[in-house]
This record gives C-alpha cells, sequence and structure tokens, in this order.
C-alpha cells in the first residue's frame, strides 16, 4: 500500500505568522449596519462545557435533540472612556479630538494621561468612534487592570445629543446583542514559545537511521539560488496570533449564573458572577483571555432561537 499524500501543514494564508503586539484584539474593518447602535462588546472567556438543544435547522436531525459543545464567555459591563473623532486625508484617518467622559475609574486614571480640559463636538469629521474600557474587578479571577478599546458605531457623526448620551451611562451586552443571532470573535490565541518543524508544520519525523536529526526537514531547499525561501518550514515562536472567526451562533445570553456556573467552578477561571454569553463551538485563546464580540461583517442568513433543554454543570475538575 502506498504511502498517503500529506503536504506539511502551515497554512501561508497566515504569513508572516507575527506574534499580537497586544492580548486586546485590534479590529480592522466594523459591519455596515443600518440601526443605530453599537457595534461590539467584550468579555473574558470562562470555560467550555455542552448543552442539548432541539435542532431547528434544515439537516437531516431536524426536530431532534442534539448535543452541542459550547464556550462561556462573562461581559460585565463596559464603561465608556471618550468618545474619538477622526478626519481622512491622503495619509488615512487621523485623530482630530477625543471626548472624554465626566466619570472614569480609578484605576483607567493610573494608567492613561487625560486631558482636564473640556473638549466640544467637532462640527466636521470623517469618522466616529467609542473608546470603552472593561472592569475586571467585577469578575472573580483576580484581573485588575482594565483593558481599553475603540467600538464602531452605527450612528449619525452629527447627532451630537446621542453621542453624549453614549458617554454617560454603562454598556451592557443585552444591549446589544440577542440570542440567535450570529457574531464574529476576534482574539489572540494560546502562546506556545519556541517550537520545532514537527509541531510547528506537521513535518513527517524521519527513520531512526537518518542522519543528524529525525524531527528535523531533509533539506533547507537547492544551492542555487543561494538562499533559503520562506516556505521553507523551520524552527521559531508559535502562537500568541491575533485570529477572528465569523459567524459563531449566540445560543444564550443570560444574567443568571447560576444556570451556567459548574460545581466548583470552571477550570483555571472560578465563578462567573455577571451577565454572560454562550457560543456555539470553541473560540481561541486560553481561559480568561479578553475576547472581542462584533456583528458580522459576513452575515449568514438570520438564525431561529435556539430551544434549549440542558445545559450541563458537572464539575470540571
Amino acid at each position: 500500500m502506498g504511502d498517503k499524500h500529506r503536504p506539511r501543514r502551515g497554512s501561508l494564508q497566515f504569513w508572516p505568522r507575527n506574534r499580537a503586539k497586544s492580548e486586546t484584539p485590534r479590529i480592522r474593518c466594523w459591519a455596515d449596519v443600518k440601526e443605530q447602535k453599537i457595534l461590539g462588546f467584550a468579555g473574558y472567556k470562562a470555560g467550555m462545557t455542552h448543552l442539548l438543544l432541539k435542532d431547528n435547522t434544515n439537516s437531516t436531525t431536524k426536530g431532534e435533540i442534539i448535543n452541542n459543545a459550547v464556550t462561556v464567555i462573562e461581559c460585565p459591563p463596559l464603561k465608556p472612556l471618550c468618545l474619538r473623532f477622526y478626519k481622512k486625508d491622503n495619509t488615512g484617518l487621523n485623530i482630530i479630538s477625543d471626548v472624554y467622559a465626566k466619570n472614569i475609574d480609578k484605576e483607567v486614571l493610573r494608567q492613561t494621561n487625560i486631558s482636564k480640559k473640556v473638549a466640544e463636538l467637532p462640527k466636521d469629521c470623517y469618522l466616529v468612534r467609542l473608546v470603552v474600557y472593561t472592569q475586571p474587578r467585577l469578575t472573580g479571577f483576580g484581573k485588575k487592570k482594565p483593558d481599553i478599546f475603540e467600538i464602531g458605531l452605527s450612528y449619525d457623526k452629527n447627532d451630537t445629543e446621542n453621542l453624549r448620551i453614549l458617554l454617560e451611562k454603562e454598556i451592557k451586552i443585552s444591549d446589544i446583542f440577542k440570542a440567535g443571532q450570529f457574531v464574529d470573535v476576534h482574539s489572540v490565541t494560546k502562546g506556545k514559545g519556541f517550537q520545532g518543524t514537527v509541531k510547528r508544520f506537521g513535518v513527517t519525523i524521519r527513520q531512526h537511521k537518518s542522519e543528524k536529526t529525525k524531527r528535523g526537514i531533509g533539506s533547507l531547499g537547492p544551492w542555487h539560488p543561494r538562499r533559503v525561501s520562506f516556505r521553507v518550514p523551520q524552527s521559531g515562536k508559535m502562537g500568541y496570533h491575533l485570529r477572528t472567526e465569523y459567524n459563531k451562533w449566540n445560543i444564550i445570553i443570560g444574567n443568571d449564573a447560576s444556570k451556567i456556573n459548574p460545581k466548583g467552578g470552571f477550570m483555571h477561571y472560578g465563578i462567573v458572577k455577571n451577565e454572560y454569553i454562550v457560543l456555539k463551538g470553541s473560540l481561541p485563546g486560553p481561559n480568561k483571555r479578553l475576547v472581542i464580540i462584533t456583528e458580522p461583517i459576513r452575515a449568514k442568513k438570520q438564525a431561529s432561537n435556539p430551544e434549549v433543554k440542558y445545559i450541563s454543570q458537572e464539575s470540571k475538575q
């Protein structure tokens, strides 16, 4: 029997494999939504469990009770930091001014330089975004330093009254998303340190009589041209990459944590204390990692509301 054809793994779609500069994901494109709303939210990955729900899709198991693995994200309320106004010129987007909220937490004031001057809303601008920060002290896993990031807005940039209102109240995930819709998820994957070619690219381990090494590649390439191609798999740092998963099904949004917490809490996280969202499948990154949830940029046909029959709360220890 011949050997199975298996070319080396490691997609060149993600090239170069740069490590993320920060654990807070950077989002470069926001969905075009007609409704006036905030286009994203953030939470902390708590862990995974499984649930039983009635299949309402057009599949072979339609109408039956099926098992689904899900990820729980704890979502304490976000607080607004400022409105950021941009102008556009030949060099791209440039910040005009920041209009800050009045009541800002002391944890944020320690790590930012906020101008004490009261700025007015500019009359002419190209784009408006909202800068927010998380409240990890409301969770139970011990983090204190808040994460600061921008969220896209679907608001009229000339409607100054509605924009001012955004700076005066906390933002809850139940005000932005609803159960049954699709969302995009942005997160930074687990960092795995310096790894060899077998783990990093899936190179086949050579036989025991091979020269010099077993867990290495056979050749760096031809003698001429006298250089190594970037396509040649080599050792290096692996993981800690920014990744986006499109159209994750939002199954549950809830505020009663007693319905989702397993016995003894989630491993390496603890007990969920705030509002939470349950997404179908797995997500990139370890527990406690910040996850930003946004409106889908490649929106599918709207899914119907799931009919959940059972949520596993057995111990994960």
